[in-house]
């Protein structure tokens, strides 16, 4: 996985530069030029526009990254509550770089990829979280306070809410010559 790669395709800075492709990406996600992009709208522009086939395929992340732009800020339309508006673009570009990299966390600590964290997961990947800036000083707390259904194991959803909360810097991440063997 190329996240350098990832976050080029995602342009998601306030530069000069970045605006202007967000731009054009902007007209691209939105075929019927309506100003609004619906979930598959962005999942299509992600396979088709981005060509980034592994967060195509990483559909919990899009969603969660859909969902979180959507509802970044009050709309003015009828429409905009359910859908991306241009002015949330931005927002969702990075969201997408975010909750990916948040889902091959996951994926790398749930080795029976079945979507779900179990205890002993967890308990096995605690090295591989620390080594992503997420400390946890008490296993069985932790996991019971990030299994907030208390299903018996951590989601998708629970273990990025929880990532975000720890508030884990994804600038760092970029930067560290060593995470991709990390992620390994």
């Amino acid at each position: 996985m190329n996240f350098a790669e990832i976050k080029a395709k995602l342009p998601s800075d306030k530069t000069p530069e970045e605006k202007a492709a967000r731009s054009k990406l902007f007209k691209q996600f939105d075929p019927n030029g309506n100003g609004y992009l619906s979930l598959s709208e962005v999942d299509k522009g992600i396979r088709d526009v981005l060509g980034l086939e592994e967060l195509f395929e990483a559909k919990p992340a899009i969603i969660r990254a859909f969902n979180a732009a959507k509802s970044a800020g009050k709309s003015k339309s009828k429409l905009g509550d359910d859908f991306v508006e241009r002015s949330e673009f931005r927002l969702i570009l990075l969201y997408l770089r975010q909750y990916f990299e948040l889902f091959e966390m996951f994926e790398t600590v749930d080795t029976s990829n079945d979507r779900k964290i179990s205890r002993e997961e967890f308990d096995s990947g605690l090295d591989k979280l620390k080594n992503w800036g997420l400390t946890v000083s008490d296993p069985e707390a932790s996991f019971n306070q990030i299994d907030t259904n208390q299903g018996g194991s951590i989601l998708f959803a629970e273990f990025a809410d929880w990532a975000l909360k720890s508030k884990i810097d994804f600038e760092d991440l970029d930067e560290d010559p060593l995470r991709e063997r990390s992620w390994e």
